[in-house]
């Protein structure tokens, strides 16, 4: 598998903006697979040299697997290190749909929770503050559009914690559609989480750089407005 044309939102000589399908690791992903992250690396290698020296690629935001959206590289290490910190500040914003399973309620709130992963499953659980292994989760949400048991959610995500955006809506009691590692009832559909917005400051030139996307999937669009 390869780096697709049209995967690419935006590129210069310091970022690469990507719109990553569903299905793709970002990294690590299993032997007989090729992740995002390599992908981007063989492309930037055969532009500069045929894949003789391995050119430098910092990355910034992650998906999981099955989540589609936008995610940013950095192409030199100055840049690497300018997005990290908008992003570890809290100034890299970023922005998700979602289609639930039940109205949540109330429709507008702001959810604080503390995960904890678990490492022999892969799985991420609310648990108490005091938990020392626990860490801390926000984002707030706003539904957009309903039709019967589900509803369309604009989720803004205020910290990047493992499976964070799938825990907390199951936790409170309306998990993602297609999402039954987290309690969705729903057969024969894909996870409905797209990571559909981002906006960060340029690392050099400091310009405001806003992205979008429409999701894919097309479970969306039963609830599109």
């Amino acid at each position: 598998m390869t780096l697709e044309k049209e995967w690419i939102l935006y590129e210069d000589g310091d970022i690469l903006v990507l719109h990553k399908p569903s299905g793709i690791a970002v990294q690590n992903a299993r032997s007989s697979q090729m992740d995002l992250e390599h992908m981007v690396l063989n492309e930037l290698a055969k532009r500069t040299g045929g894949g003789r020296k391995i050119p430098y690629l910092g990355v910034i935001n992650r998906l999981d697997q099955p989540v589609e959206g936008i995610l940013v590289f950095a192409k030199i290490p100055a840049a690497a290190a300018e997005l990290n910190r908008q992003l570890q500040s809290g100034k890299m914003d970023k922005r998700y749909l979602a289609v639930t399973e039940g109205i949540p309620q109330p429709e507008k709130g702001t959810l604080v929770n503390y995960l904890k992963k678990q490492a022999r499953t892969n799985l991420s659980c609310v648990t108490d503050e005091t938990d020392r292994d626990a860490k801390r989760a926000e984002l707030s949400y706003c539904v957009i559009n309903s039709a019967g048991n589900e509803a369309l959610v604009e989720i803004h995500l205020m910290t990047g914690r493992h499976h964070q955006i799938r825990v907390q809506m199951a936790h409170l009691g309306t998990p993602l559609a297609g999402d039954r590692k987290y309690g969705a009832v729903q057969e024969n559909v894909q996870l409905c989480l797209c990571a559909n917005k981002l906006r960060f400051e340029h690392p050099k030139t400091h310009k405001k750089m806003e992205f979008s996307v429409t999701p894919s999937n097309p479970h969306f669009k039963n609830l599109a407005v």
